[in-house]
């Protein structure tokens, strides 16, 4: 636990973020502050002083517009949802704050979640604090810059095919994707509920795995959720390291990655050996008719009733783009033909990494196949898609991965993937240790 108090940690935050978060000005990471920070932060202190504080007391909190937090705006960063105010608390927000985590603000983000990018907010693109003309990745964009600017000690985001690790490779963060059913949903304003995972972003793994430890667990509010044990960073003797063959659009990323792999290899006596994943070449086009239609089903409920505007009416072009498609795809001389087809080929690549899995212990690649292009280019709908190409395979194949900040290519952040078996955080999480030793 710090030993600076919650409260003089709280005000060191917020300056910073006066200084450096105001949209125009900066980094645009927040859409909302806590108005009741200060009050809660002494509270906390309070206990801390009487050993009665929580395991998250001191740690300071941000979390993303799509998840509810009673009180705030959880908007999903549109203008749909504006002014609704969360009348409840998300089951990850119950958990944090009985653990006496302090929750600073809500995060921007793409709007509801469709994006790469982070530039398609209604309220203005987040900037990347690592290199402020440059995207900081989407769609968790405010949540992993709060985390680089200094701005908290931890975020949550949400993560349907790559949405907390690929703005976490851009930023130099550690961002945590779990095993689907480890966190429950109940509270996210879901993108693809067959793929929506709730999960942590943190300068260092073991302040990742502390974040999760607290919101996972069985939860009768999600019928998906598992009950697991805890989450900690053991001691790794052996290790088999699975590297796909897998060609992407800047090589000196793989490069880069390789040559830290051969490092720790050679440094722990590791076993690195080349894998063959061949329908991971199927995620991109898997992925989408799946999203499409759960985002299409999921987005009926606003309707201009009860949750703010009419969606169709308020969103912006990416939102309409997915949900115009998923209606497409859902037309009834169709008979779910799409969406089944899809499902099966998800099926194969989740069957694909059960098996990759009986020679390896984990397996390790680059989590974006790029650097980030600069804020406002103008880049194709392909383009923006292949951002995830490497990240959907692992929610396909509902397993847990995590971004780790492995170095960086002219002087921009690059993440490391690292993909271990379903509900094997611990060993994903103590190989992330393991290679930040190296660092």
């Amino acid at each position: 636990m710090s030993t600076q108090s919650t409260l003089d940690k709280l005000k060191s935050y917020l300056s910073e973020i006066e200084k450096n978060n105001a949209k125009g000005k900066c980094i645009n990471a927040f859409l909302q502050l806590n108005e009741k920070a200060f009050e809660q932060a002494k509270l906390i202190d309070e206990k801390i002083k009487k050993g009665k504080a929580g395991r998250l007391a001191g740690k300071i909190i941000a979390i993303k517009a799509n998840i509810n937090v009673k009180g705030m705006n959880a908007s999903c960063a549109s203008l749909t949802l504006k002014d609704y105010t969360c009348p409840y608390d998300a089951s990850v927000i119950e958990k944090i704050k009985k653990e006496d985590g302090l929750i600073i603000g809500m995060t921007n983000m793409d709007e509801f979640a469709c994006g790469s990018s982070g530039e398609t907010s209604a309220f203005g693109a987040c900037k990347n604090p690592a290199a402020l003309d440059l995207i900081p990745g989407g769609s968790s964009s405010g949540s992993a810059a709060s985390v680089a600017a200094g701005f908290c000690d931890m975020a949550l985001g949400s993560d349907t095919g790559g949405s907390i690790r690929n703005p976490a490779s851009h930023c130099g963060v550690v961002g945590v994707k779990p095993s689907y059913g480890l966190v429950s949903r109940y509270g996210l304003i879901d993108l693809s509920m067959s793929l929506d995972q709730i999960g942590a972003f943190a300068k260092k793994a073991e302040d990742a795995a502390l974040l999760l430890d607290v919101i996972k667990g069985r939860d009768e509010k999600d019928a998906t959720t598992y009950q697991s044990k805890e989450i900690r960073i053991e001691k790794l003797n052996k290790l088999r390291i699975g590297i796909p063959n897998i060609k992407i659009q800047d090589k000196r990323i793989s490069e880069l990655i390789s040559k830290k792999i051969k490092e720790i290899a050679d440094k722990k006596g590791w076993q690195a050996k080349n894998i063959d994943l061949r329908h991971v070449d199927l995620a991109i086009q898997t992925y989408y008719p799946i999203c499409y239609v759960e985002f299409f089903s999921g987005t009926r409920k606003f309707d201009g009733r009860r949750y703010g505007k009419k969606i169709e009416d308020a969103c912006g072009p990416e939102v309409l783009r997915r949900i115009l498609g998923g209606s497409e795809i859902s037309k009834a001389e169709f008979k779910g033909l799409y969406y089944r087809r899809a499902l099966r080929a998800k099926q194969l690549i989740k069957q694909e990494f059960e098996s990759a899995f009986k020679d390896a212990d984990c397996i390790i690649m680059p989590t974006v196949p790029r650097l980030p292009h600069k804020l406002g280019s103008k880049i194709s709908v392909e383009e923006m898609y292949g951002y995830d190409a490497l990240t959907i395979p692992a929610n396909l194949a509902e397993i847990p991965a995590l971004s780790l900040p492995i170095g960086k290519i002219d002087n921009i952040p690059v993440g490391m993937q690292i993909l271990c078996p379903h509900l094997k955080e611990n060993v994903m999480f103590s190989v992330a240790r393991e290679f930040e030793s190296i660092i």
